[in-house]
């Protein structure tokens, strides 16, 4: 393990200051991602800024019914709120299918919005990586690629982004609050992870000496039920290769209003709004159902070993529309 000049904040201004605007500077809380990245010598930085103790453990109901959640939050505490379990049931699924009950017990809402892709190309500083070494090459483009991306990809990175919450987060809509030297600003969920374009090195909207402060879910849609279905190679501590979170409101037996996102294929928590329009106003049958799938993966781009991605995730998105319009 490298050597750290190590220091702990006991607030938030005290934490943005104590990082600055230093590049070589990370905070840590859970850690379960960070360290891993250092142990394979990724990340290497020079000083870590402890945000453990800081006051941002809380999770509140606010008066227009959003629920706002503290960055430190871990994600079995979140997963298992009583208010997330009666109104945003999508989250709390996406959280427990991933990782373990270990990690989850340590990570926090706001380390697992800023986890790093699970890619092996870019986890191995032998190989080439545009997102870790700009200019170095996508090896992922011509080598084992069955676990990439097909949506959201470009000619300089197909890696896919590996978080089950950030989708859950996706569908429900969401505004991440962040702090940092600059003052206080918020950011629609939406926009926070960025699409790898022709700069994959830049993953989300955050500055240096930025740090989440709260995540806050939108209000729940009125008659609203949410589904998660994963679909991965097995069922325990492994990675989606295609997973949809489904949340959908009906008037009788049309569907007045759905909220469908992606995992395991896209380069980001992806939303889809191409499916979302093929639902809306919809009857609630397995051909809508099949139309919307269609609609979602329409500007997927396969690569070698990743094709069998676009109709798995067609199945993802007519089998969680089935189980939740079940639900009504």
């Amino acid at each position: 393990m490298r050597n750290f000049d190590y220091q702990r904040a006991g607030d938030v201004a005290e934490a943005t200051a104590l990082h600055g605007n230093d590049h070589s500077a990370d905070f840590i809380a859970g850690g379960t991602n960070l360290i891993d990245m250092v142990k394979l010598d990724i990340m290497r930085p020079e000083r870590l800024v402890d945000v453990n103790r800081l006051p941002l453990t809380g999770i509140e109901s606010l008066d227009d019914g959003r629920l706002k959640i503290g960055a430190l939050v871990t994600n079995t505490d979140l997963a298992y709120h009583e208010r997330v379990l009666a109104d945003y049931p999508v989250l709390s699924e996406a959280i427990l299918t991933g990782a373990s009950t270990q990690l989850r017990n340590v990570a926090t809402t706001a380390g697992n919005v800023m986890q790093r892709t699970r890619c092996p190309y870019f986890r191995n500083p032998a190989r080439p990586c545009n997102k870790r070494e700009p200019g170095s090459g996508c090896g992922a483009l011509e080598g084992i690629n069955r676990n990439h991306a097909v949506l959201g990809t470009s000619d300089q990175c197909i890696a896919v982004h590996p978080s089950d919450m950030c989708v859950g987060m996706q569908a429900l809509g969401a505004t991440l609050t962040i702090e940092g030297p600059g003052g206080t600003r918020d950011i629609p969920f939406e926009d926070y992870h960025l699409l790898p374009g022709d700069t994959p090195e830049r993953e989300h909207d955050l500055n240096d000496g930025e740090l989440i402060t709260h995540v806050t879910l939108d209000a729940p849609i009125d008659g609203a039920r949410g589904h998660y279905l994963k679909l991965r190679d097995r069922m325990s501590y492994e990675f989606a290769l295609a997973s949809c979170a489904a949340v959908v409101a009906l008037d009788g037996d049309a569907i007045r209003e759905a909220r469908i996102a992606l995992g395991g294929v896209g380069t980001k928590p992806w939303r889809s709004h191409e499916a979302e329009a093929a639902l809306s106003g919809q009857p609630a049958t397995e051909e809508t159902f099949q139309k919307a799938a269609e609609a979602a993966m329409a500007g997927a781009v396969a690569h070698r070993d990743n094709a069998f991605k676009i109709p798995l995730a067609k199945q993802a998105i007519v089998r969680a529309l089935a189980t939740v319009t079940a639900q009504s």
